[in-house]
């Protein structure tokens, strides 16, 4: 690698993505080399349990511009992405995933971008045809909800593929948060962003691992960490079943002492009670989310630990 700095950083997680990593540096590398800037790869191998760091670390000797972070175990796409993103030396950082399906050919795009001024060039996905409608769905219904709930908006279809200056990784480097959602930390932070769009095509090589409970704790975590609408709608739902309760037992005890009718009986109340206890245990859910997460945080631990770098 040249004693220069690199002009160009791409930050990229691997786990378990040995199929992928010649395919990824190979095209990669060629894309960087036409803009002729100087660029480094950082490839952050999150606890891979195949052949990996293996191939990175042989990689190096004919993609010098390749930096291999290797975490001491598995700590999730976020902290991966954490870790590259601190380690990165450019003056531009563009988080990509190994699999191919953001396309390196943009990055040509995001830097004519960065020269006209933007600190932040997002991708956009024109259409999720290369997903399945278990994921689509759910994604176009989490961006929804989390945009009418929380005062951080996300824009929908955008990923952490995209181009950021020196001055918002920076800027994100500052938050202290063990817990990220990354996605929500890049939109916090600002700064003058414009938005380009791209065909999102499928894997090249391997198997996604992001998906089913991964993406399920993504969501708990984003809703987490950028809005206190959900302890506030406890309340709301709370006040209503309060009110609800008060007049129908009033309208009860009015019957009864007008008509003389007799009190509901067994079923009504165990069907009441049931309900009642129902609510409880979901809100008590909920606010135990927002204590576990104050309890992660406040023991301070890294969001990641290096074993070694290569």
């Amino acid at each position: 690698m040249s004693d220069k700095l690199p002009v160009i950083s791409i930050v990229c997680p691997f786990f378990n993505e040995e199929d992928g990593v010649s395919l990824f540096l190979k095209e990669t590398s060629r894309v960087l080399n036409e803009i002729q800037k100087p660029f480094e790869i950082v490839a952050v191998n999150d606890g891979s349990e195949d052949s990996t760091l293996e191939k990175l670390f042989n990689a190096k000797e004919e993609y010098p511009e390749l930096r291999v972070i290797n975490l001491s175990r598995n700590f999730g796409k976020e902290a991966a992405l954490t870790a590259g993103l601190d380690s990165a030396k450019g003056e531009v950082i563009i988080p990509i995933d190994a699999d191919l399906q953001n396309p390196p050919e943009l990055i040509k795009e995001f830097i004519v971008q960065w020269q006209k001024g933007f600190d932040v060039v997002l991708a956009k996905r024109n259409n999720r045809a290369s997903e399945n409608i278990t994921k689509r769905i759910p994604a176009k219904l989490f961006y929804k909800f989390h945009n009418t709930i929380s005062n951080t908006k996300i824009p929908e279809d955008v990923g952490d593929f995209r181009l950021m200056t020196r001055k918002v990784v920076n800027s994100i480097r500052k938050l202290p948060e063990n817990q990220r959602f990354m996605k929500g930390i890049f939109a916090w932070v600002g700064f003058r962003t414009t938005t380009i769009e791209y065909n999102h095509v499928k894997r090249e090589a391997g198997k996604t691992s992001f998906q089913g409970r991964k993406l399920l704790d993504l969501a708990i975590d984003d809703l987490t960490s950028f809005s206190i609408i959900p302890l506030r709608i406890w309340i709301s739902i709370g006040s209503v079943i309060a009110l609800i309760s008060f007049f129908y037992g009033s309208f009860i005890i009015l019957r009864t002492l007008v008509l003389g009718i007799d009190l509901p009986g067994y079923a009504s109340m165990v069907t009441m009670v049931l309900f009642l206890g129902g609510i409880q245990l979901i809100s008590i859910g909920v606010l135990g989310e927002y204590v576990g997460r104050i309890y992660k945080e406040v023991k301070q631990r890294p969001s990641y630990i290096i074993e070694n770098e290569y």
